[in-house]
Formats: structure tokens, C-alpha cells, sequence
């Protein structure tokens, strides 16, 4: 998932986005040391138990949820953590693990990233069965970098594709193939062109003429409003997106199943796992009380009813005996 800013600051992207904008900044005011690294980490604690940690993300509602939970279960167990959420996924792996120790993350949109990475943007994508699949066959590519990931969760979150309901019943579009051949205009995240899980599976997966990207957001409000009023026929989102029915927006069916395992799964950089363990038993025993149903209910209070990602993180860790 892709979910927007730079590595620096949280930006807002839309009136949807200042959400998540508002959890970033909450979290990152709350650490203390705004400048830690994976070897700051390492030098400052040798054990587990404690110490500075750097925690990277992306920026959309879900993942600036998740990071919020990251950030509280890792304070509860005396770590002083540093959070900063981002526009994308390349604005923060090229510096993951060197100076980041832990990102929330989805098995195949990490995975992806990296085979991508080493073997090109045409590389074809690893897409093999489940969560855990992805994870085995992308190992080498992790132990490469220094990543390594924890359990992962039976919370699940793909991209999705959307169109109006009216769309849907005018033109009888269900289903993605439903477009082969037809020529849209699709309102995507920035990263979005070219990627065989987004623009570049849709036209050469499934034939369609994506004749522009509008690079207005994942999941944005910006997004929303561009499919609404017409400017664009399709739009990007995630299958744990709990805003859509009320919007008068349906997601279309991916048929031909061109998107990997997202599973949730903690990214530790290897050399911080190997100094605080603890880790690993701290976040899986989070990844083990997430379901798919739970996060989509999540996402609902902060999309719809806009509640601060840190109050909802909060409800959720208090309620499932996390905190």
C-alpha cells in the first residue's frame, strides 16, 4: 500500500489527509530526539529493554493508524520513539535500515519494492500465494538490505481500483476487465504510474487505456472528488476503505488478481532486532490481535468519523490488553 510526504516533515494532502497529518505530527512531537538512527539506537541501548527508535511510515490514514499503534505499544515497553510518516514508500526505504529501525509494512508492497529495486521497474513481481509465500520468496532480497520481518498479521489491505455507483450500473462495470479497452483517467497515488500493481497492471493486465494519472493521493479526499465529479473514471484506494458506500463509490473487482499479499508485517532493521529482541515479542503479539475486520472498522473511525488515529490506536491497543 503507498501509501505521502517527505522524510522531513508531515504535509497534509487534502482534508482527509490532515488527519493523518495531525497523528504525525502528535507522534513525532512526542519523541524526544528527533535525529536518531539505527546505530544511535544501537550505541544508546546494547540491550533490549529500551532506548531511542526510529519509526518510518507512509502517510495515509490506515498507515499513520498503524504507526500510532506502533508508536504506543513500543513507549509502553520504555522505548523513546521518533515517528515520521512520509508521501510514499521511496521516500523512506532508500535510507531504511540505515537510519531507520522499524516500519509498518505490507509483505508484498516491501517485497515488490525491493525486487523492483535490484532488478529493475519492469522486474516481473513477485506474487507467489499467500502473505507467507511472499515473504519466503522475498528473503534473499530482505537479508540483502539488512530487513528483517517479523509475523505476520491475518490483517490484510490490497490497492483497490473505484468507480461511482451510477458508473457502475450505466456502463454494467463490476469487474476491472470489464474496462479492457476502454480508455480513463485515473486518480492514483504519485507513485502509481508504471507499477504492475497499479497503472502498469491495469493497461497491460487488463487492456486498459489509462490515458492519463492523476497523481491526487491514495485514498485522498482529492481522489474521491476527482471520481465523483467526473474529472476521472477511476480511482485508487484500499480494500479496507470504509468510506466508499457512503460516498456513493464501489470498488471494482480485481478478476484477475494482478494484486500481491499485503498482509501487515513489522520491517525491523536487523542490526536493531539483534540489540533489543524484545521487539519482535512487542509487535507480534500486535500483528496477532489485528484482523481485517477490525482494521476496516479502524479505518472507519478515522476516514468517517474523523477521529485522531492516536485516539483510535489507543481504544484498540487498551481494549486488546496491548497497553
Amino acid at each position: 500500500m503507498q501509501v505521502r510526504r517527505s522524510l522531513a516533515a508531515v504535509l497534509a494532502v487534502g482534508s482527509l489527509l490532515l488527519v493523518s497529518a495531525c497523528a504525525g505530527d502528535d507522534l513525532s512531537s512526542s519523541a524526544k530526539d528527533d535525529t536518531s538512527s539505527s546505530s544511535d539506537a544501537t550505541d544508546g541501548a546494547t540491550s533490549s529493554g529500551g532506548g531511542p527508535v526510529t519509526i518510518a511510515g507512509q502517510s495515509f490514514p490506515e498507515a499513520a493508524l498503524v504507526a500510532s499503534m506502533y508508536d504506543q505499544v513500543l513507549t509502553n515497553a520504555g522505548y523513546d520513539t521518533t515517528v515520521k510518516l512520509v508521501d510514499d514508500r521511496g521516500a523512506y526505504m532508500p535510507t531504511f535500515p540505515k537510519s531507520i529501525d522499524i516500519v509498518p509494512e505490507y509483505v508484498g508492497g516491501i517485497v515488490n519494492f525491493l525486487n523492483a529495486d535490484k532488478n529493475g521497474a519492469d522486474a516481473e513481481p513477485i506474487t507467489a500465494g499467500d502473505g507467507q509465500e511472499l515473504a519466503d520468496a522475498g528473503a534473499d532480497l530482505l537479508k540483502a538490505k539488512g530487513i528483517t520481518l517479523l509475523d505476520l498479521s491475518a490483517a490484510t489491505d490490497t490497492n483497490a481500483f473505484f468507480v461511482t455507483q451510477d458508473y457502475s450500473d450505466s456502463e454494467g462495470v463490476t469487474k476491472l476487465s470489464d474496462l479492457e479497452g476502454d480508455s480513463v483517467t485515473l486518480a492514483a497515488a504519485p507513485d502509481c504510474q508504471g507499477r504492475l500493481d497499479c497503472e502498469g497492471g491495469l493497461s497491460d493486465q487488463y487492456g486498459i487505456d489509462v490515458k492519463e494519472v492523476l497523481p491526487l493521493g491514495y485514498a485522498s479526499d482529492q481522489t474521491y472528488k476527482s471520481v465523483i465529479d467526473g474529472e476521472s473514471e477511476l480511482g485508487e484506494t484500499s480494500t479496507t476503505d470504509g468510506t466508499l458506500a457512503a460516498q456513493g463509490l464501489v470498488v471494482l473487482q480485481d478478476d484477475q488478481q494482478i494484486q500481491p499479499a499485503q498482509n501487515l508485517v513489522p520491517a525491523v532493521s536487523d542490526q536493531f532486532l539483534t540489540a533489543h529482541p524484545d521487539v519482535a515479542d512487542i509487535l507480534n503479539a500486535l500483528m496477532a490481535a489485528l484482523t481485517t475486520e477490525k482494521l476496516t472498522e479502524l479505518n472507519g473511525r478515522v476516514a468517517v468519523d474523523r477521529e485522531k488515529p492516536e485516539v483510535v490506536a489507543k481504544d484498540f491497543l487498551t481494549e486488546a490488553g496491548l497497553l
